[in-house]
């Protein structure tokens, strides 16, 4: 099995069938791929796999207007390249392997270091599976033997050395030394700080990796000098005191697209492994590495302001974040969103993908995603603090459903805002502001309209006159009556005063009352 000739790639052609493709295909074919066909987080490996081997066949772009010019050399480059360093690209083999490191073993004393009864399964490699400490819930063939095809193991090899989450694992020898970490390992690179990641997205295939590409003058800024590097695969360490592989491997623009975060060998039936720690990877909470498909925003630790990556959150939808998602970053160590942001136009409108893996500690939780289209204002400062305002007015309203609910039952004689119910009022506050967001979100683009134009607001900010802020409260008291029923007399007054509370509260206090109760 070789990457590069074999196909393993799910895809979507132009014309909506599916289909697969090897890495060469996805070059020369990507003009009629309409996209990837693949959960979140195997989007965002693959892309950073197909982003490395274009930036490293272009040994660029150098500057932006090498950038504009480069997509047509993209294709022929790329084939030229896969070619030449074909032999790096098998999955299995006597010689170089894709991310595996030859002369892996077992250490014979700690080789039960982080295993369980499934400790040597290429089942681990896929995180949605049930294997280990991973739940059953949504998948029961959890604890027997799976079959895998190589295609379908190059796929969750190139994701999971993107996205292994951190905790005990096994220790081996590499090369009669024993492997990093001495039985645990933190987050791979594409996991550490449960980041968000977001890519723009073109018309097809190979226009979405001509808009991810980073400019040599980028990376510069982003990452500092001397940090683009070459793909691990070019400089393959041949130790963990092989200092200069190692520090291309996770201290490079290209080292780090596609990380060596695990040491792994594959068995030639592609049912076992060996596993265990592979190199050290900063994040950007540690050294300041940041990752080019991540959002950096200011937060507030015990205390004190402090730059961290934007975290995916299952509870909180990415549109939310859409504000700080489409602030143009300019160096390592400003707030921004992906750094290729910075190729957009002003006047340009565009597709932004958001997505993740969103983990609990060492388990996997769920995936995320969103595809955005993105109007060219909300590149502006003034269009992101309108939209951000916007957020928030719903924020406010959905804390006003809550109390009103709270209102609605204490007039029935179920006191929620007792201690001791303290459970039970946040599963029915949850239950109506579960549904006020998911009618809400059908109504983002009118947000984003008003955003693109902020003077319809008003000197006042009136946005009780625009169409999103009648969305939001007609959304709000639909919450309201589906969570409260109004059919008896009692019922009847209750829901009045739900009512009372729902559009009595001034805004301000409404947004005092929301950060108390996020404190």
């Amino acid at each position: 099995m070789n990457l590069s000739t074999d196909a393993w790639i799910p895809i979507v052609w132009i014309e909506g069938k599916s289909g697969i493709v090897s890495l060469r295909e996805a070059f020369e074919r990507g003009h009629r791929i309409q996209d990837l066909a693949v959960r979140p987080h195997e989007r965002i490996a693959l892309m950073r796999l197909l982003i490395c081997i274009a930036q490293a066949a272009l040994d660029g772009p150098a500057d932006y207007d090498d950038w504009e010019g480069c997509r047509s050399r993209i294709v022929s480059l790329a084939v030229d390249y896969l070619q030449r360093w074909r032999h790096v690209f098998e999955l299995f083999g006597t010689g170089q392997r894709f991310l595996q490191l030859p002369n892996l073993n077992k250490a014979p004393t700690k080789s039960t270091r982080g295993d369980d009864d499934e400790g040597n399964s290429t089942s681990k490699f896929d995180l949605a599976l049930a294997t280990g400490n991973n739940t059953t819930l949504f998948d029961n063939a959890g604890g027997s033997e799976r079959p895998f095809t190589s295609g379908k193991l190059a796929l969750m090899l190139t994701t999971f050395q993107c996205f292994s989450p951190g905790g005990r694992i096994g220790v081996a020898l590499w090369n009669g030394q024993e492997t990093a970490g001495k039985g645990s390992s933190d987050h791979a690179p594409c996991l550490a700080g449960g980041m968000l990641h977001a890519l723009v997205r073109g018309e097809n295939l190979l226009a979405t990796l001509h808009k991810n590409l980073l400019a040599k003058r980028q990376a510069e800024q982003l990452f500092g000098q001397n940090s683009w590097g070459m793909p691990i695969w070019e400089l393959m360490p041949k130790e963990l005191g092989d200092a200069k592989a190692v520090r291309n491997a996770n201290h490079t623009y290209l080292g780090r697209l596609v990380p060596l975060t695990r040491a792994i060998w594959l068995a030639d039936d592609c049912r076992s492994l060996i596993l265990a720690n592979g190199l050290e990877y900063g994040s950007y909470a540690e050294d300041g590495w940041r990752e080019p498909s991540a959002t950096i925003v200011t937060r507030t630790v015990k205390g004190q302001p402090m730059r961290v990556v934007l975290p995916a959150s299952i509870d909180k939808a990415a549109w939310r974040e859409l504000h700080v998602l489409t602030v143009k970053s300019v160096s390592q160590h400003t707030n921004g969103g992906p750094a290729v942001l910075q190729n957009i136009s002003d006047e340009e409108a565009f597709d932004l993908w958001v997505g993740a893996l969103v983990s609990n500690q060492a388990k996997p939780v769920d995936t995320i995603e969103s595809v955005f289209h993105v109007p060219a204002a909300m590149l502006t400062e003034t269009s992101q603090k309108v939209y951000e305002k916007g957020v928030r007015l719903a924020e406010t309203t959905e804390f006003r459903v809550r109390r009103a609910v709270s209102a609605y039952h204490k007039e029935l004689g179920d006191n929620l805002d007792r201690p001791e119910m303290k459970n039970r009022r946040r599963q029915v506050q949850s239950n109506a502001a579960v549904q006020f967001w998911t009618d809400i979100e059908r109504a983002v683009p009118r947000l984003m309209e008003v955003a693109a134009a902020p003077e319809c607001l008003g000197l006042k900010s009136e946005w009780h006159k625009t169409a999103w802020g009648q969305t939001v409260w007609r959304t709000a008291h639909a919450a309201y009556e589906r969570a409260c029923p109004h059919e008896t007399p009692r019922q009847l007054c209750a829901y009045v005063m739900g009512l009372k509370t729902l559009f009595g509260a001034p805004a301000e206090q409404a947004e005092v009352e929301t950060e108390k109760e996020a404190e």
